[in-house]
C-alpha cells in the first residue's frame, strides 16, 4: 500500500520528492511546474508513480499536465518508471540522451541485464514491469539541445563519465543544473562542520574518470547557483563542495590503479579502500557522527563504486 509521499517545495516552481527507492533519501525525483505545465526530471521506478501523482495533486495538477518526462540517463533508479509514466501521461513526450533512447523504446536489454544481476524475483520487487515507449513520443536531446515549456528554457548538456548515455539539464530560470549522477552523491544525513559531504559515483559499467572531470567542468561553466542532485536534493556548488567532488574522482582512480595487481577478491579490497577514504574525509571535514552510522549511509554506494572500478580496470588496464 502506498504511504504518504515525502517532498519539499524548493524555489522557482521546483519540487524535490523521494522516489522511495530501497531506503528514504536515496533517490530523488524533481517536478518542475511552469504555468500549469510540468516536467518530471528522473522517474524513479514504477513503484514511485503513485507518489508522483500525490505530489502533483497537492498542486492541483495531475498526469494530464505533464509535458515532458526527462530521465538524465537510463539506469533504472533514474528511468525505471519512464514507460509506466508515459502510459499515464498522455500529453507527455520523453526526452532522453541519444545513446539511451533505444533502451527505453525497447527495454529488453535493460531488463535482461538487471535481471541477471538481481534475479527475477528481486528485479520485480525493485522495479516492477518495465514498459516500452512509442518512439514517436521520444525526443533525443543532443548536446546543446534546448527545450521550452511555457517559455521556461531547458538546455541539455552531454555529460559522460558516469555513463555515456547521460545528460544534465540546465534550467535557465533557476540558474540550476539537474545533474543526475554526474555531480556526485551527497546525502543530507551525513553532517560535517563544512556542510554537505559529496563524492563521485563510479558505478558499472561506463566509468571514465577523465570524461567525468570534464563533465563536472562543463556543468560549472554554466555558473549555476544550485545543483539538483538525484542522490540527494539540492546543494550549492561552493569551492569546498567542488574540491571534494573532484578530489574523490582522482582518489577513486588511484584506489583502482593501486589494486591493479590484486588477483583475488579485488572488489572487496576496492570496497574497503573506498570506505576508508570516505570515512577519513568525513573526519577531516569535522563530522562527529559515529563510524557505524557513516558506514551505514555510504555502504550501498561504496559497494557499487567498487564494482564499477573493478569493471574499469578489467576493460582498460588488465592484461
Amino acid at each position: 500500500m502506498t504511504t504518504q509521499a515525502t517532498y519539499q517545495n524548493l524555489s522557482y516552481g521546483i519540487t524535490v520528492m523521494d522516489a522511495e527507492y530501497i531506503t528514504p533519501d536515496l533517490a530523488a525525483i524533481y517536478i518542475v511546474e511552469q504555468d500549469g505545465e510540468v516536467a518530471i526530471i528522473e522517474t524513479g521506478t514504477n513503484h514511485s508513480i503513485p507518489y508522483i501523482l500525490q505530489v502533483l495533486e497537492t498542486k492541483r495538477l495531475n498526469f494530464d499536465n505533464v509535458r515532458y518526462i526527462i530521465p538524465t540517463h537510463v539506469h533504472l533508479d533514474h528511468a525505471g518508471g519512464a514507460g509506466g509514466l508515459m502510459d499515464l501521461c498522455v500529453n507527455a513526450e520523453l526526452v532522453v540522451h541519444p545513446f539511451g533512447a533505444a533502451h527505453l523504446i525497447d527495454p529488453s536489454k535493460l531488463i535482461a541485464g538487471a535481471t541477471s544481476v538481481y534475479g527475477e524475483e528481486k528485479f520485480k520487487n525493485l522495479y516492477g514491469d518495465i514498459k516500452s515507449i512509442d518512439q514517436k513520443r521520444v525526443i533525443q536531446a543532443e548536446d546543446g539541445f534546448k527545450l521550452s515549456m511555457n517559455g521556461r528554457e531547458f538546455e541539455f548538456l552531454d555529460t559522460p563519465g558516469h555513463a555515456k548515455h547521460h545528460f544534465c539539464i540546465y534550467d535557465k530560470q533557476s540558474n540550476g543544473v539537474f545533474s543526475g549522477d554526474t555531480f556526485g552523491i551527497s546525502y543530507p544525513q551525513l553532517i560535517t562542520d563544512e556542510g554537505r559531504f559529496i563524492f563521485a559515483t563510479t558505478t558499472p559499467v561506463q566509468f571514465d574518470p577523465d570524461a567525468l572531470l570534464n563533465s563536472i567542468e562543463k556543468i560549472l561553466n554554466k555558473s549555476p547557483e544550485k545543483i539538483y542532485l538525484t542522490h540527494f536534493s539540492e546543494i550549492t556548488p561552493t569551492p569546498v563542495i567542488i574540491k571534494q567532488l573532484k578530489d574523490s574522482v582522482n582518489a577513486f582512480r588511484k584506489i583502482a590503479l593501486d589494486a591493479i595487481d590484486v588477483s583475488e577478491n579485488r572488489i572487496t579490497v576496492l570496497n574497503q579502500n573506498i570506505q576508508s577514504y570516505l570515512l577519513e574525509k568525513l573526519t577531516e571535514l569535522g563530522s562527529k557522527q559515529s563510524t557505524e552510522f557513516q558506514q551505514s549511509v555510504i555502504k550501498f554506494d561504496s559497494e557499487l563504486n567498487a564494482q564499477g572500478l573493478d569493471f574499469w580496470l578489467k576493460k582498460y588496464h588488465d592484461s
